[in-house]
């Protein structure tokens, strides 16, 4: 497996990460014993990186790693590195609360989540979106005293604006930003990704697929499960859904050309953007986990990356990437 290092002062981790969002209830309901020999697959083919929030099912997402982890090889399970977001207020319907970011709340999430891990740290630890009631520097520092006493053991942000990352750089030190990036969702590449490559951090890049949209197993008439986002999601409906596929259709006869599918394809545009750049892949199955570590396989020259960027232009998505509300609460620049 190829690797990457987070940032000038992060850990050395696999090219491609294991979002496991997935697999809690997000995309409707997930299999746990698919996910779980999906989380052994993935260690065992060399990823090293697993990605998840304390608020993913109200903790049931944390529940899984623990056991996958439990369950798997020793050899394996030294090896996985764990990232968690954390801050994410929900109540018992499911619903969201807004963001906690004080650094009381700091401590109490971390406690909750080193006991539903199993684990005695945790190797990076990053807020989920910047509180906009508490300074970031308040919330960096809390998880910087966390590091000091040997509970996590690296700070990332997630969703943070170009401004918040460098107050917060200026805080403590800073391995990488969790931020959506996909050959159809580049907003990052204005400001952020220039930000974060002057101050040496490293970005782990989630939605690659967008969610599916661009895994280019997506149809127009797929019927979604109402605990799925994407039934509500904008680029999911309507005009704005025939738009998006028109576009896959256009990358499908690049991938096509190469030999490879359009959800390879997606990856191997990512990993190509720089070394600094770590994607997620979000699989919640074996099958499609193979799909993607495909991807390290698949060589882009520039003729390539020209082809992909005229079929897919920056900004060409039809509808924003999350719900308008959710939109206006989000940290980045949109």
């Amino acid at each position: 497996m190829q690797t990457r290092t987070l940032g000038t002062t992060g850990p050395q981790v696999s090219a491609l990460g294991l979002g496991c969002m997935g697999m809690s209830p997000v995309y409707g309901d997930a299999d746990r014993a698919e996910s779980i020999a999906t989380l052994h697959a993935a260690l065992d083919a060399g990823m090293t990186l697993l990605d998840t929030g304390d608020f993913y099912g109200m903790g049931h997402n944390e529940m899984l790693i623990a056991e996958a982890l439990r369950t798997a090889p020793a050899a394996l399970r030294e090896r996985a590195l764990l990232s968690v977001k954390f801050g994410g207020l929900r109540d018992p319907d499911g619903g969201w609360g807004g963001t906690d970011g004080r650094p009381v709340a700091v401590k109490n999430f971390v406690a909750y989540s080193l006991q539903r891990l199993g684990v005695d740290h945790i190797d990076v630890y990053r807020i989920a979106r910047v509180d906009p009631d508490v300074p970031i520097e308040e919330t960096v520092g809390a998880i910087a005293e966390l590091v000091e006493k040997g509970h996590v053991r690296h700070i990332g942000l997630s969703e943070a604006s170009a401004e918040n990352i460098r107050r917060a750089a200026a805080t403590a030190p800073i391995v990488d930003v969790q931020l959506e990036y996909a050959i159809i969702t580049r907003d990052i590449e204005r400001k952020i990704l220039p930000t974060t490559r002057e101050l040496g951090i490293g970005v782990t890049a989630y939605g690659v697929l967008s969610r599916g949209l661009i895994s280019g197993h997506f149809t127009q008439d797929q019927q979604l499960a109402p605990n799925d986002f994407r039934s509500f999601s904008p680029r999911f409906q309507g005009e704005n859904l025939q738009h998006n596929l028109n576009l896959v259709e256009a990358l499908r006869k690049i991938a096509e050309q190469k030999g490879v599918s359009v959800a390879q394809i997606a990856f191997a545009w990512v990993l190509s953007r720089g070394e600094d750049i770590v994607p997620l892949v979000g699989a919640r199955t074996r099958k499609r986990l193979t799909e993607a570590l495909g991807a390290l396989d698949v060589t882009l020259d520039a003729a390539d990356i020209t082809a992909i960027e005229e079929a897919v232009p920056a900004d060409s998505a039809a509808g924003t990437r999350y719900p308008a509300a959710q939109m206006a609460h989000l940290g980045t620049e949109h």
